[in-house]
């Protein structure tokens, strides 16, 4: 059986999970989604017991940086110190992904590139609805030149947003412009591009270095196109695995995910094969 790569799991422990939990506008999201079981937090050595008996070897981590779109405040602030501590003590499964934060501006582009050569963060995250940009405003633009100059993958959420945000700022068909002006910048649009999965597979066709990440969505709600496109030759090795963890759990994802008989060259590539790819694993 291939072991999973999980390109997305939100920081996990009771403390960390306590942003959330805290947040009016998210603890509503997940109570309509009937999630309360599953935000119970793990330790380190928890987490990665529960990997080991899922069959992942690798979650990557983000210093999630997650904005209130109408209350002009951060729901989720993770420092980089404090998600270093976390995937330094399982630094074999666990990798970090830099948040990105507009308002850091060069400040926060300094950041990552320390995340990266200090830290060993693998990447960036970007979650840009409660910034009010879309994802192709020009204050990312700093820090897409440097995680091409890095050589790091930048995922982004793209699709609609869940909470009370505007979701048309991050529709997938805006990353032509990001990878017209960076061909070399590899781009992870996040949640399958729901509902414009069908934007983000001819994104993702079009340009060699987007990439699918399938977080969030369980494979039983799939897209019929999307799992068309990574069971076909154009689009193994363009399709990534993530959960969004707790938001999804991984039992019930890989099984799921198991049960869509995909080929095989497919399935693996799904799990495994692109992420090692995409972060250079």
């Amino acid at each position: 059986m291939v072991m999973a790569i999980d390109y997305w799991c939100n920081p996990f422990t009771s403390e960390t999970l306590k942003q959330f939990l805290d947040d009016d506008e998210v603890s509503h999201v997940i109570e309509w989604w009937g999630m309360q079981d599953r935000w119970k937090g793990k330790s380190v050595d928890e987490f990665v017991l529960m990997m080991d008996q899922m069959n992942v070897e690798v979650a990557m981590v983000p210093n999630l940086q997650m904005r209130s779109y109408q209350r002009k405040v951060m729901i989720t602030d993770f420092s980089v110190a404090e998600i270093s501590a976390m995937v330094g003590q399982r630094p074999d499964r666990l990798k970090g992904l830099y948040g990105i934060n507009p308002y850091k501006k060069m400040d926060g582009v300094k950041e990552l590139e320390h995340a990266v050569i200090e830290h060993g963060f693998i990447g960036a995250h970007l979650h840009t609805y409660g910034f009010a940009r879309p994802i192709s405003h020009r204050d990312y633009w700093p820090y897409y030149a440097k995680c091409a100059e890095l050589d790091i993958p930048v995922v982004m959420q793209v699709g609609h947003s869940a909470e009370a945000m505007p979701s048309d700022l991050a529709r997938p068909s805006l990353l032509d412009e990001i990878a017209l002006y960076f061909p070399e910048l590899r781009i992870v649009g996040a949640h399958t591009g729901w509902p414009w999965v069908e934007e983000l597979i001819a994104m993702s066709w079009k340009h060699r270095h987007v990439y699918i990440g399938t977080s969030m969505h369980l494979p039983k709600y799939w897209d019929r196109s999307l799992v068309s496109f990574m069971n076909t030759r154009r689009g193994i090795g363009k399709v990534l695995f993530g959960s969004d963890y707790p938001g999804l759990q991984y039992d019930e994802a890989l099984q799921q995910l198991r049960q869509l008989n995909l080929r095989e060259e497919a399935e693996d590539s799904l799990l495994r094969g692109t992420a090692k790819k995409v972060f250079k694993l």
